[in-house]
């Protein structure tokens, strides 16, 4: 069973920058996907950014330049770098691992980041 476990949120003020962590007990993590998705109150959960096995990263419109995604694969860590925070930013942000060729798709269980304005 994979296990995701995320850590870093917590309560800042709108301009700071905080550093989500997610930590993966699997052997597949290396040739897996890793993402950060986020849920605010009412609203649907999105994806934020996304690293794929090769390094490749995509990110959602509004935090391009702002947030960076990064992996560690001996480390078996992938990382939300976010700077210059928005209270738009404040949310639930879960991990999330997929791996199709093995039907892998893992979620953490969320950290919660709050930003005030």
């Amino acid at each position: 069973q994979v296990q995701l476990v995320e850590s870093g949120g917590g309560l800042v003020q709108a301009g700071e920058s905080l550093r989500l962590s997610c930590a993966a007990s699997t052997t597949i993590f290396s040739i897996s996907t890793m993402a950060w998705y986020r849920q605010a109150p009412g609203k649907q959960r999105e994806l934020v950014a996304l690293i794929s096995r090769g390094g490749m990263t995509n990110y959602l419109d509004s935090v391009e330049g702002r947030f960076t995604i990064s992996r560690d694969n001996v480390k078996n860590t992938v990382a939300l770098q976010m700077n210059s925070l928005k209270f738009e930013d404040t949310a639930v942000y879960y991990c999330r691992l997929v791996n199709p060729l093995v039907k892998a798709d893992y979620w953490g269980q969320g950290t919660q980041v709050t930003v005030s304005s």
